[in-house]
């Protein structure tokens, strides 16, 4: 009997709720608020807030110039909003309003934007496509996290009111993907542009070859690829990039705005060139394949000619495929190669690279050697790397020789989170979420100009990844921070802040099907 009253209570209280709601015209409650504009990542430079949100419907339209590249970037939009929203969304260079994407001359550089919101549309301006495209990413993120997903969700789209100003502070925001430890498919790649595009990351650094792999055919030495190729850390079938395969790489890398920077590693790191080819070795006799993972045992034959034929082969074919500036020669942990031969080898390799119209970047030992000029430093030390070796970079720095941070004990994103992280390694310590995040690339290295330093770049070395959940689980969440740091003004860098903005993204990641780790520095 007391459930029977409760119950006619309950009922009551719902019929007061509704004939109160009817007098007064209260709305019934109401969907989640839109997105604050600056809670996106990276942070932007300048955010303006107010004004009546935008309601993406089934009548918008995504308005483009009447040039291809803006047309390109409208699809891409598209693409990314039909799926979730069941929208048309027609791709027009005719009318006003909606989505409207638009080159114009002005103060955004090659890459900055503005986004302005507002009842009637939202508006993306930019100097040149890459800025459009950015634009984008931070309309994405300014939608529910819903919006990833590739089924009809309910919505509603609100696009929060107001102005966003927006320039990165480096022009090199990198990530690298080692795909010679263990070999990824040109598929596996292909995601993870994307997944980088969404952050801004513009430079794609692959590692091409090492003692474990080589990934990418060279017709003038065939065996590279097919013999060298043919293993990986642990054994297995390795693999190796086609030339066509290579192609589909850097067009796809392209059309989201990402240049690719191809490494061959030299002179060490050379075991897979060393056993396909006998004569590359200085006693003629090729080492059997590798398949662990130690370092610095491997190296080419400085003082034979034919090893200069090799690499000017070798850079010349991979330079004809490459339409990006970079080309990364390697010169790490080449401790088989006397310092005097090192000197030589590099100076012997670098106008090499000039000679095919590409510009050197290499690991920061090449400061070492005599850096050719306009050449990039990329330093991968540790905050305690000994400081005569910090002082070598500097002074090279003020040599005029640019810099990429690299820090393996803040954005190597092989390190492990903890001691219990399952997979990746731990010889640079630890890296937390707040641990590579929490440190200026302007100040870093003592005695560099921070004129000198172009940007920063996150390592993800392959020795225990085999698939794409385990580069996704290693990669996120530290890449979203490093994206940050490449792209957001030194005045926005704050962890407290940051972290609110990056457990937003978790719920984005869930609907694109990333694999990450929750860090329990974040509430997620």
């Amino acid at each position: 009997m007391r459930q029977h009253h409760r119950t006619l209570r309950l009922l009551g209280s719902l019929l007061l709720v509704a004939m109160a709601a009817s007098v007064t015209g209260a709305a019934p409650a109401q969907a989640a608020p839109p997105t604050p504009l600056d809670r996106v990542v990276p942070a932007p430079a300048s955010v303006s807030s107010g004004g009546t949100p935008y309601r993406i419907t089934r009548g918008t339209r995504i308005r483009v110039d009447d040039s291809r590249e803006s047309r390109r970037v409208g699809e891409y939009l598209a693409g990314v909003l039909r799926p979730s929203t069941g929208y048309r969304l027609p791709v027009t260079d005719r009318g006003a309003g909606g989505i409207q994407l638009r080159l114009s001359k002005g103060s955004f550089g090659a890459e900055g934007y503005r986004l302005d919101s507002g009842r009637k549309g939202v508006t993306i301006t930019a100097a040149a496509p890459a800025g459009l495209f950015h634009g984008v990413q931070t309309l994405r993120q300014l939608l529910p996290a819903a919006v990833e997903k590739d089924s009809v969700q309910s919505g509603p789209w609100l696009v929060a009111g107001g102005t966003i100003k927006d320039t990165p502070r480096y022009g090199w925001r990198g990530a690298m993907l080692d795909v010679s430890r263990h070999f990824f498919t040109v598929d596996q790649v292909k995601r993870y542009i994307d997944q980088l595009a969404l952050y801004k990351i513009n430079k794609l650094h692959l590692h091409l070859s090492d003692d474990q792999g080589w990934r990418i055919a060279i017709d003038s030495w065939p065996r590279l690829a097919a013999y060298g190729g043919s293993t990986q850390v642990g054994g297995g079938p390795g693999g190796y990039y086609t030339k066509a395969d290579y192609k589909e790489i850097v067009r796809y890398a392209t059309s989201r705005y990402l240049e690719v920077v191809p490494e061959i590693d030299m002179p060490g790191h050379t075991n897979a060139a060393l056993a396909s080819y006998a004569e590359l070795n200085c006693d003629g006799v090729a080492p059997p394949l590798y398949t662990g993972t130690e370092v610095g045992f491997s190296s080419l034959c400085v003082n034979k000619e034919i090893t200069y034929d090799f690499v000017d082969d070798v850079i010349r074919e991979l330079a004809e495929l490459t339409p990006g500036k970079y080309l990364h020669i390697g010169g790490d942990e080449a401790h088989s190669t006397s310092h005097a031969d090192y000197v030589t080898f590099m100076d012997r390799v670098q106008p090499l690279v000039a000679k095919y119209g590409k510009t050197v970047i290499g690991w920061h030992q090449l400061t070492g050697a005599n850096p050719s000029r306009g050449a990039l430093a990329q330093y991968w030390g540790l905050d305690d790397t000994s400081a005569e070796e910090k002082a070598q970079v500097a002074a090279a720095a003020r040599n005029g020789t640019g810099v990429v941070l690299s820090p393996a004990d803040r954005i190597y994103l092989d390190m492990k989170y903890t001691a219990d992280t399952p997979l990746g390694l731990d010889w640079a310590g630890l890296v937390e979420v707040k641990r590579s995040y929490d440190w200026d690339p302007g100040n870093y290295l003592p005695g560099v100009p921070a004129s000198a330093v172009r940007g920063v770049e996150a390592p993800l070395w392959s020795e225990t990844l085999t698939k794409s959940d385990d580069i996704e689980y290693m990669a996120f969440p530290r890449l979203a921070g490093v994206a940050e740091l490449g792209w957001s003004p030194a005045a926005t860098h704050d962890w407290d802040t940051y972290k609110v903005r990056l457990a937003a993204q978790g719920p984005r990641w869930e609907a694109l099907g990333i694999d990450f780790y929750r860090s329990p520095q974040v509430s997620w």
